[in-house]
């Protein structure tokens, strides 16, 4: 009988040797899929490389333009501080610490394993955290609409949320497409000046901020044959833009500075601009208009609409 009752137990030992086969490569997929995608290396344009061992998960951010990003990626519970600038969304974790003189031991204090910042001259700051063991992420403005997108990506890897971050790159480059698209050809033709101060400091069409309006065919009266003339970021004087008389003025002081169309149609002489009189003086946010963040798409959206407005 002994033989007999081992043949009867093969098939249940079997079934058990099975069982516990697949409950280890459940084991281990699910132990893969912890990680999200790490270890990463992140190359971001114009800064050094690094590798993220582990999904962070305290993050300090010190560029308004990250943080919109970071919960844009839905990695805002990874967020533990960011600097006084980032005022988007209104639920980061907002401090009194500066992105332009970021302190290293302020920093540390609340116990990062990743600070994301927008320049490191020298690389100074790096190495101070690099000491307390924490690691530091450079993501520099962007140059172009392209670089904006491959950083939404970047941001997303680095988090632990390449999906999304890749899903945000492709659907905001698909709504400014759109808006680019639904006007056409109408804004060739038109030139316009850029406001980013009373004082007349705007841009050139070298900036990022610049692409924005050459989507459109615009002409910037600020180029004056080389856009790359002070850094894409002159002074104008006041006689420059009433010679010019731009089809359309772009107001990105309206928050800083309290500008509205009707502080420049009181200006000496800006009363008679084509753009004054034709209702074409548009009231920008002043960080939609300054920052490389998905909300970039409601500043291509108002040049669009004003463009099909002076077409």
């Amino acid at each position: 009988m002994l033989p007999v009752r081992r043949l009867l137990l093969l098939p249940l030992l079997l079934v058990l040797s099975l069982t516990a086969c697949a409950e280890r490569q459940k084991d281990t997929s699910a132990e893969s899929a912890n990680t999200d995608g790490f270890p990463v290396e992140l190359r971001p344009e114009g800064a050094p490389a690094i590798t993220l061992e582990e999904r962070p998960e305290r993050i300090v951010s010190l560029s308004p333009a990250t943080t919109e990003t970071l919960y844009a990626v839905g990695a805002g519970d990874q967020v533990v501080a960011v600097d006084e600038m980032s005022t988007v969304p209104e639920e980061a974790p907002r401090t009194q610490m500066s992105g332009l003189n970021p302190d290293p031991e302020q920093l540390a204090s609340y116990d990062p394993d990743l600070v994301i910042v927008d320049s490191d001259t020298d690389g100074k700051l790096t190495e101070a955290l690099d000491k307390a063991g924490i690691q530091t992420l450079v993501l520099p403005a962007p140059q172009t609409l392209e670089s904006m997108y491959a950083q939404f990506e970047l941001i997303g890897e680095a988090t632990g949320h390449a999906e999304e971050g890749a899903d945000l790159a492709r659907r905001t480059r698909e709504e400014i497409d759109k808006l680019v698209a639904d006007v056409g050809d109408a804004g060739e033709g038109l030139d316009y000046y850029h406001e980013l101060d009373p004082s007349y400091y705007t841009v050139t069409s070298a900036t990022f901020i610049g692409q924005v309006y050459d989507l459109f065919g615009l002409t910037n009266i600020a180029d004056q044959g080389d856009p790359s003339a002070h850094g894409g970021y002159p002074q104008l004087s006041a006689e420059r833009i009433l010679e010019a008389d731009p089809d359309l003025i772009f107001l990105a002081d309206t928050i800083c500075c309290g500008q509205d169309a009707d502080s420049v149609a009181e200006r000496p002489g800006w009363g008679t601009l084509s753009a004054v009189q034709n209702g074409h003086v548009i009231e920008l946010d002043d960080d939609i208009a300054s920052r490389w963040t998905p909300r970039i798409v409601d500043f291509v959206r108002a040049v669009s609409d004003a463009v099909a407005q002076a077409a």
